[in-house]
């Protein structure tokens, strides 16, 4: 009877050790795409593998052990940072008037930008043949032009399928991580100036607001 108890319990216990090792080797993944991500913030070099690991406080092993190659890390935190970068700006709702409309859009596109912006250019950096990296690039900026789109929706309402679409490209050009970055690098421009000239030239871009009915 002892036996077929202590048998039961193992086969029972078994399944909890296999979803432990899986939580377990699911939090290292994410430590090392955090590392990745840390070290790219920190320094314009790409990271290599052995820096990685270290920031992680793992082995070069682990890292392959997770991902194929560095590659698959890029990807993987890439995909990481956009499901990030989609919760921030989902949590803030554009609603309000145009000035206030375009001020919430401002601060937090600016603040997109500056912790990603890093991201943005070793994507650019290292894309390559790689059609996985050109497809989130792709995806990246559709996001932000559906992004201008739904928070400008009454201005470009105004306006005819061809000038609508020529202004939402003229403003996601405006709104690109390098214009943010000459502004914030270049010249200087603390983050609320920067923010400064991205409210006027939007406002500038933008056709009358139509009136509510």
């Amino acid at each position: 009877m002892r036996n077929d108890v202590t048998g039961a319990e193992g086969a029972a216990a078994a399944p909890g050790r296999a979803d432990g090792r899986r939580l377990r080797s699911a939090r290292t993944r994410q430590l090392i795409i955090e590392a990745y991500l840390a070290l790219l913030r920190e320094s314009p070099q790409i990271p290599t593998a052995v820096s990685i690991a270290h920031r992680a406080g793992y082995s070069v092993r682990s890292i392959f052990e997770r991902f194929p190659d560095l590659h698959a890390l890029r990807v993987a935190a890439t995909d990481d940072a956009m499901m990030r970068v989609s919760a921030q700006v989902a949590g803030t709702p554009m609603v309000g008037n145009r000035a206030e409309r375009i001020g919430l859009h401002v601060r937090t596109r600016g603040r997109v930008c500056d912790e990603w912006l890093p991201l943005w250019r070793a994507l650019n950096a290292n894309q390559g043949d790689s059609a996985d990296l050109k497809s989130r690039i792709r995806l990246i900026r559709e996001l932000v032009i559906r992004r201008l789109e739904e928070v400008y929706t009454p201005e470009l309402s105004t306006l005819g399928e061809g000038e609508r679409r020529q202004t939402v490209l003229a403003l996601e050009a405006l709104v690109d991580f390098e214009s943010w970055a000459r502004m914030r690098e270049h010249f200087a421009l603390s983050f609320e100036d920067a923010c400064g000239v991205w409210t006027r030239a939007i406002d500038r871009l933008l056709p009358e607001t139509p009136p509510v009915s």
